[in-house]
């Protein structure tokens, strides 16, 4: 049995649909009731927390292989809690989605860290493991949809600044096959990484196009990004974006690397299918 944390967010959710039908799946939420539209055939919905070790060990009994997927950089436990719950119930193999930033030796801030230190407890856990580094997801976009709707404009800072961006269905493929094959990807260091490096820009010319209707780009001094990251995050993951942001702005994440062509044996996906796809997000609902 494959267990799935995450089965409600993008990447766990999409790797769901796939694998549905496929193989005996359980899906770890802490809101089963969100998980109702992924449910089906040999697929149970298992309720638990990352800080309740119980329920993580009944969620993990019976499973071979699991995509770990944590949220919250202020803590280690989470990821500690998960693996100690995998060793007692005889998991062999754990997919863990962390970031490519973790490759950057210039990268210090919080959260890259945090990712660093994960890898570091699952290397050290005796289990079987694959590492997938995703660069920032084509998604993240989806943040400019409301002022798109409203004013036809977006805002963001280091707006020229390139990125690699990955279409999460990328991540989602890359991920089902690790699972799916725990041998073959075992020891694995995945760089998942879009086909070619766009800026914020670009992806909004691309909308535009795609909308039928100009769009305009509205860059944010320093100061104000950081002011907005505040008003959402707590002040240390503000801090730690605000450096992310800024290693971006130097160049830090425009590196395409192979990997998803190379696993999936097709082009990794472009910005522009991915927008057509997620098009009625942005699009005047009034």
């Amino acid at each position: 049995m494959i267990l799935l944390t995450g089965a409600t967010g993008t990447v766990g959710g999409l790797a769901a649909r796939r694998l549905r039908g496929t193989t005996p799946l359980r899906l770890l939420t802490r809101r089963p009731d969100r998980a109702t539209d992924l449910a089906g055939p040999h697929i149970e919905v298992a309720g638990g927390d990352f800080d309740d070790p119980a329920s993580l060990r009944r969620a993990l009994t019976g499973v071979t292989s699991a995509l770990l997927v944590t949220a919250n950089p202020l803590t280690h436990a989470h990821d500690e809690n998960f693996l100690a719950a995998a060793r007692a119930c005889g998991v062999r193999h754990v997919v863990k989605l962390s970031s490519l930033a973790v490759t950057d030796p210039d990268a210090t801030d919080l959260i890259t860290n945090w990712q660093r230190g994960n890898e570091q407890l699952l290397g050290d856990s005796g289990l079987l493991w694959t590492l997938l580094r995703p660069r920032a997801f084509m998604s993240n976009t989806l943040g400019w949809a409301i002022s798109i709707r409203a004013e036809d404009v977006v805002r963001a800072a280091g707006g020229t600044a390139v990125n690699a961006t990955v279409d999460p269905r990328d991540i989602a493929d890359v991920a089902v096959l690790t699972l799916l094959k725990p041998e073959a990807h075992a020891g694995q260091e995945y760089a998942l990484t879009g086909p070619e490096a766009l800026s914020a820009v670009d992806q909004t010319k691309i909308l535009g196009e795609l909308l039928e209707r100009p769009l305009r780009f509205e860059e944010l001094s320093e100061a104000e990004a950081l002011r907005r990251l505040r008003g959402r995050y707590p002040e240390p993951i503000a801090q730690a974006l605000a450096e992310s942001a800024a290693r971006g702005r130097a160049g830090a994440k425009s590196q395409v690397d192979p990997a998803v062509a190379e696993l999936l044996g097709r082009p990794a996906g472009s910005y522009r299918p991915w927008a057509l796809d997620h098009l009625a997000a942005f699009r005047d609902r009034t």
